[in-house]
């Protein structure tokens, strides 16, 4: 087309950094030895330019580039390859890149195999191949290590754009760029290269569909190439059913049904199977999803209208209706709206009783809404869409569906519910300042119509606040009610005076969202069937007035807005499914206002406003007001009633409301359950939010293990359903983790993943707690100074103070470090609001780390009894490991007071309870105290490698030679990130703190064995 753009050539790889630290450690390893390495990935994913950064990176020596040849017939053999090497090497490293090593022929590929294996005949040579992703690995290379190349997290494939495009690109072209290119960064620069500037700049509207099959053929290339008629079907009739199915695999008996339909002279089978398909049992799938759109998209319209209508038939005969009908839907010829078809789609996709998925869900209202013609309807249909993305862990196909839904004219209600899942999408992964505006939005828009979902997406927006460390916000958005008036944030959300009248909820200043819409609530509330209108505004008693701030002192009253320590955003849990699903598993029906009014394709009416989210959020308010007595009783309710409900979001809820009241066990409970609701129902997205609420509940638990397996598995859901801001969470947590495993470089690693996206996204709570884990850290490895300077930016007042929730729970740590550091002056202030904090009752560990900050200022006649206090108050709260840390801290004291009876048993004891719940760096502590005592450390583990594991001891051994981590793991075939883990555990185990001291240590123990050995044969 004409007018395209011309698209800069990227300077930077975006992303990779695993990748590229494999290719790293295979050049690093040159020093000593060769290696070989494959590099895979579907087309478009930049093997050849991973290649190529290799090659530009590479300095030790010449680089040698091979490729198959003009004669390919005649491969070189494997000694001729590796002379050719040898001579090209010289004396220097070198290496040498194969790129697309999958098109040499047969016996040159097992030339290039057998070569590579015995490379270290030819000098120090490092062999980097490419071979193909979209197909199987060919056997010659399969016996190779593999790095694979995975699409682009969407910040990378972000930031790649803005590269290419200066960051020019309209919001919502880019969100439809970006969900179009599911992370490819070759057909991320084709779709740009397609568009004109104006296009780019949403000037003009995108051409549809935006990868079409010109796009999607230049990426994939050669790879669509297809030997036989009938392998072009079975391939086109594969593509056909993945766009109706739940995953990336279908049933082969669907497929092979559907070519008998499709020609029924034929005899379709499965096997062989093409290389581009993989078969696992009775499932069939492409190796490269990329691929297998190219092929639908390529194929002759006609033929792709006549596999879809095979499919239809062959579903409808199985009685599955919704996938059935979206392949009738693309079985039409023309994009003409077609009413009825659409409002089948809709229907079916709003029956909770029909088994699917909420991403097919999504995608049935997604078509539907192509086909239908009234643009109110359309927008509704596209709105469920996005919700139904959302709740199948995809954002990035909520976006494009919400950007469609604003197009078209729409009643209040649908908007507000379009800007409710945008809101919710950037709470998960965007600035949460904007997610409060749009949810603010959403709940005024929402609050005529739709008042149980305005009072939802209300309290999502007072998560926000509370992500955002806004207390002010927060406590406003609590006290919203019903509008009365004009639809607008400030005058529908404002906060309540705080003299007002009390409400039903007794709480003063508070609405009685559930009276809102059980009819006429108490206070003059009027019900839905009343509209609320100027008078009301002025004569109800509950009007919210945006010029009655909540009154600053509150922030500052001693116990006010400390919530549970790493209480996860509170009322967050109430937020995913209530707002978007209102049933289980597949019954998730989004609404729409015609569904209200029983057109055809509507959903489900709205309800009542669930008694959790009210309770939820009456004592909330309580506990940010410093008032414990009216937070416990409804918060309490909303974790009574989850031991009888198994829906996701009464879990989730309950789970937060036990962390706000500081009952771990509960938390964890709850927690445990929320996780198991959430898979068997299949909301992806609430996934990463269960397993934050565990990994939070294990941690204020001082289940430090289970806390980081959590945190390790909720990050890793979390990036895949695009959760950023729920990413950055668990890495707080991994990183509060490893602070007290003795494991700096994953402290550090995951402190700067946190703050990263916190900063970016203005994640107040997150930062909070990822800040507090470097200073504890720090602590940990007797660094009082830096964890002081570090914790005073947190704890003592002033702008730079931390998240408001979470900065009280850092102040024993503070305490801790200011006086080991010589500065008890700081502590005063800060240790007078703690006190206060302890009082308020919601921390069980609070009174006991206060007698501990106590002893640690206290002169000496004074502290013993104080030390002994906070023991016992420890025995009545629970908990390994603070409890081993104020006996460390009063092992030490008694130590320097020359009482090393006493302080033996006081440093056993606190060895034992860091042993027990895996604080490796306060472990070390205590081993050293009681070295210093003279004593052997309990457990025979300092000092000795008979606690080490096989593959520990090996690290180790390889460690006290002088290698480093890269080596060892070239040399034990694993990953560094598997060397840097182990090697922890090792210094943790033996109580060292250097790699000189593990050598000593290994060195000793080497000689006593062979002393020993020695003495035996005599």
């Amino acid at each position: 087309m004409t007018g395209e753009t011309t698209v800069r050539t990227a300077v930077r790889i975006h992303g990779r950094s695993a990748q590229r630290e494999a290719v790293r450690a295979l050049l690093d390893g040159l020093r000593a030895r060769s290696g070989h390495l494959v590099v895979t990935g579907e087309p478009g994913l930049g093997r050849t330019a991973l290649l190529q950064w290799a090659a530009d990176s590479f300095r030790a020596g010449p680089v040698l580039r091979l490729g198959p040849g003009e004669d390919r017939g005649a491969p070189a053999t494997a000694g001729e390859l590796l002379t050719t090497l040898r001579k090209a090497a010289g004396e220097a490293p070198l290496l040498v890149c194969v790129d697309d090593a999958h098109l040499w022929d047969a016996p040159a590929r097992s030339a290039l195999s057998h070569a590579a294996e015995r490379l270290h005949t030819a000098g120090r040579v490092a062999l980097l191949l490419s071979v193909a992703g979209h197909r199987a690995v060919d056997p010659e290379f399969a016996r190779l290590p593999v790095v694979r190349l995975d699409p682009l997290a969407p910040s990378h494939a972000d930031a790649l754009l803005d590269e290419v495009t200066d960051g020019s690109t309209d919001p919502a072209v880019r969100e439809h760029l970006l969900a179009e290119a599911e992370g490819n960064p070759a057909l991320l620069l084709a779709l740009v290269r397609r568009l004109t500037p104006a296009e780019l700049r949403g000037l003009r509207p995108l051409p549809r569909p935006t990868a079409d099959a010109g796009t999607l053929a230049a990426v994939v290339g050669s790879a669509l190439t297809c030997p036989s008629a009938d392998a072009r079907d079975l391939l086109l009739t594969v593509a056909a059913a993945v766009r109706a199915a739940d995953g990336p695999d279908v049933d082969t008996r669907l497929v092979l049904d559907a070519l008998r339909h499709l020609d029924p002279a034929s005899a379709p089978t499965a096997n062989p199977l093409p290389d581009v398909l993989a078969g696992a049992g009775d499932r069939l799938r492409f190796h490269s999803p990329l691929l297998c759109r190219a092929v639908h998209a390529t194929a002759a319209p006609d033929r792709r209208r006549a596999a879809h209508r095979a499919l239809a038939d062959v579903l409808e005969a199985d009685g599955q209706p919704l996938p059935a009908l979206l392949h009738r839907s693309w079985s039409l010829s023309g994009p003409a709206p077609v009413a009825r078809l659409a409002d089948r789609l809709a229907a079916v996709a709003a029956d909770g009783t029909t088994p699917a998925s909420h991403g097919l869900r999504g995608t049935a209202y997604a078509r539907a809404a192509e086909l239908t013609a009234d643009a109110p309807v359309r927008a509704e249909r596209y709105t469920a869409a996005a919700e139904q993305a959302l709740l199948a862990g995809r954002p990035d196909r909520a976006r494009p569906l919400l950007a469609a839904a604003r197009d078209c004219a729409a009643p209040a209600v649908v908007r507000g519910r379009a800007e409710r899942v945008r809101g919710l999408a950037e709470l998960r992964d965007g600035p949460v300042g904007d997610a409060h505006q749009s949810l603010l939005l959403a709940a005024s828009l929402l609050a005529e119509d739709a008042p149980a979902e305005a009072a939802s997406a209300a309290l999502a927006a007072a998560d926000a606040a509370w992500a955002a460390g806004d207390l002010s916000s927060c406590l406003a958005t609590l006290s919203l009610g019903p509008a009365p008036g004009p639809r607008d944030a400030a005058g529908m959300l404002g906060p309540a005076a705080p003299d007002a009248a009390t409400g039903a909820d007794g709480l003063p200043g508070t609405v009685d969202l559930a009276g809102a819409v059980d009819g006429a609530g108490p206070g003059g509330v009027p019900a839905p069937t009343d509209p609320p209108g100027p008078r009301h505004a002025a004569d109800s008693r509950h009007a919210a007035d945006p010029r009655q701030a909540v009154a600053p002192r509150h922030a500052n009253a001693p116990g006010h807005a400390a919530a549970p320590g790493h209480a996860a955003i509170p009322g967050y849990a109430a937020v995913p499914s209530a707002v978007l699903a209102g049933g289980r598993t597949g019954g998730a029906t989004p609404r729409t206002d015609a569904g209200a009014r029983g057109g055809p394709g509507g959903t489900r009416v709205c309800g009542a406003v669930p008694d959790p989210v009210r309770d939820h959020r009456v004592g909330m308010r309580a506990l940010l007001e410093g008032r414990l007595d009216r937070a416990a009783p409804s918060l309490g309710q909303v974790v009574e009633r989850a031991r009888t409900d198994d829906r996701p979001e009464t879990l989730l809820r309950a789970a937060s409301a036990a962390l706000l009241l500081g009952n771990v066990d509960a938390a964890r409970r709850a927690g445990a359950r929320a996780l198991a609701a959430t898979r068997q129902s299949g909301s992806e997205a609430l996934v990463p939010q269960a397993l934050e609420y565990l990994a939070y509940a294990e941690l204020r638990a001082g289940r430090h293990p289970q806390a980081r397996a959590h945190a390790e598995e909720g990050l890793r859901t979390a990036l895949r359903a695009g959760q950023r801001n729920t990413a950055a969470h668990h890495q707080a947590v991994l990183a509060l983790a490893a602070s007290i495993e003795d494991e700096p470089a994953a402290v550090a690693r995951h402190v700067t993943a946190a703050l990263a996206t916190a900063r970016r996204h203005g994640l107040a709570q997150a930062a909070t707690l990822a800040e507090w884990a470097a200073a504890r850290a720090d602590l940990g490895r007797g660094r009082p100074q830096d964890a002081a300077d570090r914790l005073g930016l947190l704890v003592l007042p002033g702008p730079g103070r931390g998240h408001f929730a979470v900065w009280r729970l850092a102040v024993p740590c503070f305490v801790e470090a200011a006086a080991l550091a010589g500065r008890p002056e700081d502590t005063h202030e800060v240790l007078t609001d703690f006190a206060g904090w302890a009082a308020f009752g919601a921390d069980p560990q609070a009174a006991a780390q206060l007698a501990r900050c106590h002893a640690l200022l206290a002169p000496p006649d004074r502290a013993d009894d104080l030390y002994r206090r906070a023991l016992a108050r420890h025995d009545e709260a629970g908990g390994d490991f603070e409890r081993a840390r104020t006996a460390l801290l009063y092992g030490k004291w008694l130590r320097r007071r020359r009482r090393p009876r006493e302080a033996r048993g006081r440093l056993g004891t606190a060895l034992a309870g860091f042993d027990r719940c895996g604080a490796g760096v306060w472990a070390a502590q205590a081993r050293a105290e009681l070295r210093a005592l003279g004593a052997a450390p309990q457990g025979g583990g300092a000092g000795t490698l008979t606690g080490l594991t096989p593959q520990q001891l090996r690290i180790a051994r390889h460690v006290a030679e002088g290698a480093t981590n890269r080596e060892v793991a070239l040399t034990l075939a694993v990953s560094t990130r598997t060397v840097d883990y182990h090697l922890r555990k090792v210094f943790a185990v033996l109580g060292v703190r250097s790699r000189l001291e593990l050598a000593r240590m290994v060195e000793h123990a080497d000689r006593t064995r062979g002393d020993r050995r020695a003495g035996d044969r005599m």
